[in-house]
């Protein structure tokens, strides 16, 4: 998909995802050597986005699976329309359980889930697996399966192996460890907050019509509020609700009934607005 690092950054710039050398540069080599992205960092810095991006800049279709707890096979792989196999077998009473057999295990029948969306056709794709520290240890056994030789077996049609292989996203909040044996399979990206020019020009290109100054502003009263010891410090996502939240209210800069009134759009507990709004001196930034 990418001919070079510095292919990767500008294509992904052109959907508005601007990759930092580290983020363009494992893309790249996952592409090239064929290897799923195992991308973990906390919520909101853009680990799903960078999925779509990819999806976008290729033209290829995004599978998503979603994880849970107590997601299972037959949510992410496949299960069978049992409603329509037993119309099927009750339309032909006349039939041997094994000529009626033949038919209801077909491909008609089968309800493809994301994992085995994502390996059939010869279309392009990028599956995204996304929060998967928040799925069972066992949902992990299968996604070794998948992403060891991509290739999926369906007892009564077969194995079912991937034409063209899909790039393959897998996210995690870090919420627990994931397997070792997961780890081995794919290249690893971390993705933190990004440092303030990069989140500077992030507000600029997503909120353009928001003040240059004020623009900074937000950045750097983002960054006190990440160096504080809060339960949930902001994203970059809510860096950029603030943004278009203060171009929504008119504000011309940063004051202190500003930052009172719209504190509750990056901060999502009260007692970090509490601690915030006790802590936080807009003089120094």
């Amino acid at each position: 998909m990418f001919t070079s690092v510095d292919d990767v950054s500008a294509r992904l710039s052109e959907t508005g995802y601007l990759a930092s050398p580290a983020v363009a540069t494992t893309v790249f080599l996952a592409d090239r050597l064929g290897k799923p992205l195992l991308v973990e960092g906390p919520a909101g810095v853009g680990k799903t986005e960078l999925a779509k991006a990819v999806a976008q800049v290729a033209g290829a279709r995004l599978v998503r699976l979603q994880c849970y707890e107590g997601v299972d096979e037959s949510r992410a792989l496949y299960e069978w329309n049992h409603a329509k196999q037993l119309l099927r077998i009750s339309a032909g009473r006349d039939e041997t359980w094994d000529e009626a057999r033949t038919d209801v295990f077909s491909e008609e029948f089968l309800l493809a889930r994301p994992l085995l969306t994502a390996i059939r056709g010869d279309d392009p794709k990028v599956l995204l697996i996304d929060e998967t520290d928040k799925a069972d240890v066992e949902v992990e056994g299968l996604l070794l399966e998948v992403l060891s030789d991509f290739q999926v077996t369906v007892p009564e049609l077969g194995t079912i192996t991937a034409a063209r292989r899909p790039f393959v996203v897998l996210t995690s909040n870090a919420s627990r460890e994931l397997s070792e044996a997961l780890r081995r399979r794919c290249l690893f990206l971390h993705i933190g907050f990004p440092d303030e020019e990069l989140e500077r020009s992030i507000v600029r290109l997503k909120v353009p019509d928001l003040d240059e100054t004020l623009a900074a502003s937000v950045v750097r009263v983002i960054g006190a509020l990440r160096a504080m010891d809060l339960r949930k410090v902001p994203s970059v996502a809510e860096t950029i609700d603030w943004a278009r939240t203060l171009l929504a209210l008119g504000a011309g800069r940063l004051d202190e009934s500003v930052v009172r009134d719209s504190l509750g759009v990056i901060l999502k507990h009260q007692d970090d607005m509490v601690k915030a709004a006790a802590a936080l001196d807009l003089d120094a930034v």
